[in-house]
């Protein structure tokens, strides 16, 4: 026995069999914290606790507490793509890798996105819940063609691109924002933020959570939407205003919103859930029976990795 800890923080599938099978067969010792996260002082005390060579995190705060705390921590493996919730400065100052898994759900994070397209323009959510209440008025729809639409997708990364490709198959004109991508695909125009608002009938938000993106949809971007447009997120809550999102649906400039993430959960405001335009689902995006069972498999796999010695092939610092 090697005596390397590998803490699992937390994680949103019914165990550990997953990671507990690759990390013992590598002759290293598995902690698995609760399902669901525990607060930052609570993962601080497990690290102190454990002392583990590897921390798999998958919504659980690390913190530059709990990162200072094992002094043989050789990598923060997220369980998933965005690393807002580890210290990856901390992480970073003190030599310690930090991994994700860049691309294991792609295709699912597009599909969701597209799935709030067709719900909107199609009236599926609306008219379900019309239908369970009592009433069957299919005069009252107010329909759209998704071929004589614009959609706008903020973020050209891999999912972003995997949502162009799909909407471009229905037909849609298509805006895209990045600041970093430039190379756009056929069909599809590079803009800038004003613009992609101000000609958009649906906005997809496809950016990480930084410092720079927090709130990048606010009360002002907003305003400049057609009016009864589409704002979805599928991305990380905290890039998108709740509270403007709340008085947009509210006054009927926004018509919708598709959010899979929000900056409050899992609470959801009361104002929101009020919302008849607000579809919304349990960030959940991420998932299929493919995606998590790729996902798993690899994180454990980069922790054995990183631990035997090798170079990690997701890393997220330098």
């Amino acid at each position: 026995m090697n005596n390397q800890t590998v803490l699992l923080t937390d994680y949103a599938w019914p165990d550990d069999t997953v990671e507990r099978h690759i990390i013992e067969s590598a002759d290293m010792k598995l902690v698995t914290g609760p399902a669901t996260p525990s607060p930052a002082p609570e993962i601080d005390c497990l690290v102190r606790e454990h002392k583990p060579s590897a921390i798999m995190t998958n919504w659980a705060i690390v913190s530059a507490t709990a990162i200072a705390a094992s002094p043989q921590l050789k990598i923060v493996a997220r369980l998933g793509v965005g690393i807002d919730n580890i210290a990856v400065d901390e992480a970073t100052k003190r030599g310690i890798w930090v991994t994700n898994v860049p691309d294991y759900s792609v295709e699912e994070v597009s599909d969701h996105a597209v799935g709030f397209v067709l719900a909107w323009t199609r009236g599926i959510v609306f008219f379900d819940r019309e239908v369970r209440a009592g009433r069957w008025a299919p005069a009252s729809a107010n329909l759209r063609r998704l071929a004589a639409l614009t959609c706008g997708i903020i973020g050209f990364g891999r999912i972003g691109r995997a949502t162009a490709r799909k909407l471009a198959a229905f037909g849609c004109r298509l805006l895209i924002y990045d600041p970093v991508q430039s190379t756009s695909p056929s069909g599809a125009e590079f803009v800038e933020l004003p613009r992609l608002f101000s000609e958009s009938d649906i906005v997809i938000v496809h950016a990480p959570l930084t410092e720079s993106t927090r709130h990048l949809i606010n009360r002002e971007r907003l305003a400049l939407m057609r009016s009864g447009g589409l704002l979805i997120n599928v991305s990380r809550g905290g890039v998108v205003d709740t509270a403007a999102v709340i008085e947009a649906l509210r006054s009927g400039h926004l018509s919708a919103a598709g959010l899979d993430v929000l900056e409050s959960e899992p609470e959801v405001p009361p104002e929101l859930r009020v919302q008849s335009g607000a579809m919304l689902t349990p960030h959940v995006a991420f998932s299929s029976d493919a995606s998590l069972l790729d996902l798993r498999k690899r994180a454990a796999e980069e922790v054995v990795r990183v631990l035997s010695g090798e170079l990690p092939r997701y890393p997220c610092n330098k």
